[in-house]
């Protein structure tokens, strides 16, 4: 098959980046070979989007992004939101409540180019560091955005469970957007109705490449909608048996070259 109508959309964490965040030179190499021949790479992450740019820069990405786990359409190039959608205002209450009711528990509120942090943990204190990301420390009142593009919880992965069995429990929660798990340690809250597969449609209406043979890829939960839509869902060694499940194609592990895989296995086609 020839790259001059494929689109390519990947994960990052654990697919795309290694386990120590970092995309393999064997990777790199087939995305700038699938780019030469008129393919088109981008990325579909649960990031923000300051943690998302470094990876996009790595890249050398040269087409827009969907970010937020699908909440945004974000174009690193011009440094400009295309699209976005936003939790209604009840998502307030949520994170109070959650606050009230778990007082160990860690809670992201994210903005546009702002990361409010109103309860902290140590997995939350890791995952910044990691990332270099100077949050906003400050009580929910005091958020000053009203555009929320998700929440995200962190929670030590063996007790996470009794977060989602209280929120599942609640219907007016599970009214106020679409829940899902996007890491062992992390729970999310994404507007009604988004995830990375709503996200590429978006982007592909933006772009007019809806003719497209869209390519998806990805480990987790939240990445389910994304391999589903795409016409070759593919699914890293090291993803969770449900996702591939969900796929077409199960390649290597994300340490070991699995985009190289992908694009050898359409260039096959």
């Amino acid at each position: 098959m020839k790259f001059d109508n494929v689109i390519i959309m990947t994960d990052l964490d654990g697919t795309l980046l290694t386990d120590d965040k970092k995309i393999t030179p064997k990777d790199m190499e087939a995305i700038d070979r699938f780019r030469s021949g008129g393919g088109i790479f981008t990325l579909a992450t649960g990031r923000s989007y300051s943690m998302a740019k470094p990876v996009a820069e790595r890249a050398g990405l040269d087409v827009p992004a969907v970010i937020f786990n699908g909440s945004a359409v974000y174009d690193f190039k011009e440094d400009k939101f295309l699209w976005h959608s936003s939790l209604n205002t009840y998502a307030r209450t949520v994170v109070k409540e959650l606050i009230n009711e778990f007082s160990d528990i860690a809670i992201e509120v994210l903005c546009e180019d702002k990361t409010y942090v109103p309860s902290m943990n140590q997995i939350e204190r890791a995952h910044l560091a990691l990332e270099s990301v100077p949050p906003i420390l400050c009580s929910v009142d005091e958020i000053e955005s009203d555009v929320w593009l998700k929440i995200l919880i962190a929670y030590p992965p063996e007790e996470i469970q009794k977060i989602i069995d209280f929120i599942n429990a609640r219907p007016d929660y599970l009214d106020c957007g679409h829940w899902v798990r996007s890491e062992k340690h992390y729970y999310e809250l994404l507007p009604d109705g988004v995830n990375k597969g709503s996200g590429f449609g978006q982007l592909l209406r933006i772009m007019n490449r809806e003719d497209a043979f869209t390519v998806g890829i990805g480990d987790y939960n939240n990445d389910l909608e994304l391999i589903q839509l795409a016409k070759l869902g593919v699914a890293v060694g090291s993803a969770l048996q449900e996702v591939k499940d969900a796929a077409d194609l199960v390649v290597c592990d994300n340490n070991s070259g699995a985009m190289a895989e992908v694009i050898e296995y359409i260039e096959r086609l």
